[in-house]
């Protein structure tokens, strides 16, 4: 075989290659099944260390004192934001901090604050660095003239007290927070000395509400899922154990979309193996 035609053939059998990895990727994106592994950095794979103790009224006190320090929460400079809408004659307003400082939100908060300054809003969810800002510090929203939500951001998620107000500024709820977390959400441990936690349960106004976890004994992620009203809702997933290595899937439940939806069962959507193996799938032909 001459020189030039091994050229050829090698240049033919790396197209072949590039073309096939090409078709995988491709197959890979329309079928997000066709693997069970996923991208690591769209979950944690170290649990939170969550820290519910009473010094947050001290520390809700001094930083009332820091006032002074203009737009400085939480030790980060920040800047006032509002937003206006007008709603069945009345007036809307949200008063708010946010910050440019470069953090990404805790993944495992379902609701992260967020001003879009393109479009004058707030959002909960959606957020990048290059849309908009995470809300930090003190918030209101008033409707007209009269507080009926005051509360305190820390990148994104409720800190500390928040309180809601009937049209008359008259106490109706108030709830603490710690980043994100409500105060009344049970957290059971491996090891309580180590803080090795086994299982988050998020609690609002005596119901589950929120992102629910369970993780391995290493701490890798074993379980996740939303909770709304007390009610398992949306798509569950079950991780494999990989010490920390990978992030496989094992299995995805389906659950109503909404809370109390009649007549709807939980299935299971699909399954895979330790390798990430696609080994079952609803709807699928055995």
């Amino acid at each position: 075989m001459s020189r030039r035609l091994s050229v050829l053939v090698l240049l033919f059998l790396i197209s072949g290659q590039v073309t096939l990895a090409q078709k995988n990727d491709a197959d890979r994106k329309s079928d997000p099944d066709s693997t069970g592994v996923v991208n690591s950095a769209l979950l944690p794979s170290v649990a939170p260390l969550l820290l519910f103790d009473e010094t947050d009224e001290k520390e809700e006190k001094k930083e009332k004192k820091k006032k002074a320090r203009k737009n400085i929460w939480f030790g980060i400079k920040t800047q006032r934001g509002f937003t206006r809408r007008e709603l069945r004659g009345q007036t809307y307003y949200e008063y708010f901090n946010y910050t440019d400082a470069d953090r990404n939100p805790d993944p495992y908060i379902r609701d992260v604050y967020w001003f879009d300054s393109k479009d004058r809003s707030i959002k909960t969810s959606g957020y990048t660095k290059e849309e908009g800002y995470l809300l930090h510090g003190p918030y209101e929203r008033i409707v007209n003239e009269t507080v009926v939500e005051s509360g305190m951001f820390y990148y994104g998620t409720k800190h500390k007290t928040w309180m809601l107000f009937d049209d008359k500024n008259i106490l109706q709820d108030k709830n603490h927070y710690s980043e994100g977390w409500p105060r009344e959400s049970r957290i059971s441990y491996y090891n309580q000395a180590s803080k090795s936690i086994e299982e988050i349960i998020p609690v609002q106004y005596s119901l589950e509400e929120g992102n629910y976890f369970y993780f391995h004994e290493d701490q890798q992620i074993a379980v996740t899922g939303e909770y709304k009203y007390g009610e398992k809702v949306g798509l569950w997933t079950e991780y494999w154990d990989t010490n920390n290595d990978k992030t496989i899937r094992k299995r995805e439940i389906q659950y109503q979309e909404e809370p109390y939806t009649k007549n709807f069962r939980p299935y299971i959507r699909a399954e895979w193996d330790k390798d990430g193996n696609l080994i079952y799938r609803k709807g699928d032909l055995n």
